[in-house]
């Protein structure tokens, strides 16, 4: 019988998604308060905007500097279905114009519009909460890619769109909410997201959804796609010239790290009950892109452990040094950056395994001394 040379999980695989999954599932839950395990789920939402990364500019060698568009368009189109649930006439019998968010009322929009109509459907939100940044993404890549726009013009491009978004956010508040964004979100098809049974179950979702997100990464790292991606990182011109169509593989790379970091968004709204421009723009999108380095750019895995790390030691410097924290924050990744330039999974891989497999081989005694070596 012939035996699988690319399997699509290694045994390496096998036991990074074990301690992930318990991690996440047994460990963060059983240690952490309410509040903790539910700002951790909001680490976790990021999560998937670097694991989106990963595929994309690890594999891919497409640097995108706008990631934070696709995540706040997931995030908007949840909210704007949570926004309309709260929005019942008998909630907002006091307005003007009963039955549409407030932000509006308060902008004198008297009718509902007609962007809005579809997200009185769950279901219809569900579909465009990855339906709509994907499409966004397809425009975007296909504009670039078919032009052969790449490297640091297409990341600066990304960086463009991303602040243009946030401009045209804030622009319309009567339609978007403005620069406050859209608040006050308290039920989903009824069920209030805003108790702690709530959160927890939100958390479990958003772990179950990123683990699921992983094993479609995985899927496609090790399909021909995947071996694909990376001959194009490396050697892009001697793949055209063998008859692949490089765009097109731009595009799905791209897109598909968009329908990540949409999910991402979706869940972010849930959890924290919000969605504003701030999580659109050109800071939190390089802010994504240093957990995918921290990580590890072409770890799966590491993405998602460069994720918990650089957002853990944000909220911890920020709590014990209020006015430190930004100076530690970045000298915490210059030293990563410096010391490990394959980030936490190139130190795990390049480091800690050849040791555990070296102390492994000796049954865990010392090195023996060999003749001629010097002794203290």
């Amino acid at each position: 019988m012939m035996q699988n040379d690319n399997p699509f999980l290694t045994r390496l695989d096998w036991l990074s998604l074990a301690l992930l999954a318990a991690l996440l599932l047994v460990a963060f839950p059983l240690g952490l308060d309410t509040f903790r395990l539910n700002l951790v789920g909001k680490y976790l939402t990021y999560a998937f905007v670097a694991l989106g990364l990963v595929i994309c500019w690890g594999y891919g060698g497409i640097l995108s500097l706008g990631q934070g568009l696709f995540f706040g368009l997931g995030g908007y189109c949840m909210a704007m279905f949570l926004k309309l649930e709260a929005s019942t006439v008998e909630n907002t019998k006091i307005q003007s114009t009963p039955g549409i968010p407030d932000f509006m009322d308060w902008n004198q929009i008297t009718a509902l519009p007609w962007f809005w109509q579809p997200f009185h459907s769950l279901a219809l939100t569900l579909l465009l909460v990855v339906a709509v940044p994907v499409a966004f993404a397809l425009l975007v890549g296909a504009a670039m890619f078919k032009r052969r726009v790449s490297g640091v013009y297409f990341a600066i491009i990304t960086q463009a769109i991303a602040a243009i978004m946030t401009i045209l956010i804030v622009g319309q508040q009567g339609y978007t909410g403005g620069i406050n964004g859209i608040t006050d979100l308290r039920t989903l098809a009824g069920w209030d997201i805003r108790t702690d049974g709530a959160k927890l179950l939100l958390y479990f979702v958003n772990a179950a959804l990123l683990i699921g997100c992983i094993l479609v990464a995985q899927s496609v790292r090790r399909s021909k796609l995947g071996r694909i991606l990376v001959a194009m990182r490396d050697k892009e011109d001697r793949v055209r010239f063998s008859g692949y169509a490089v765009a097109s593989f731009k595009i799905f790379a791209f897109c598909l790290a968009a329908g990540f970091s949409a999910i991402g968004g979706a869940m972010f709204t849930l959890q924290v009950g919000f969605m504003s421009p701030s999580f659109v723009g050109i800071t939190p999108s390089i802010e994504m892109v240093i957990y995918a380095a921290v990580g590890g750019r072409t770890s799966l895995f590491g993405a998602v452990y460069g994720t918990l790390l650089v957002n853990g030691a944000k909220t911890a410097f920020s709590e014990s040094f209020p006015e430190l924290w930004l100076f530690g924050l970045g000298a915490l990744f210059i030293a990563v950056v410096l010391a490990f330039p394959d980030g936490l999974a190139g130190l795990v891989r390049n480091r800690l395994l050849p040791w555990a497999g070296r102390m492994l081989a000796r049954g865990g005694k010392p090195a023996p001394v060999r003749p001629g070596m010097v002794t203290k």
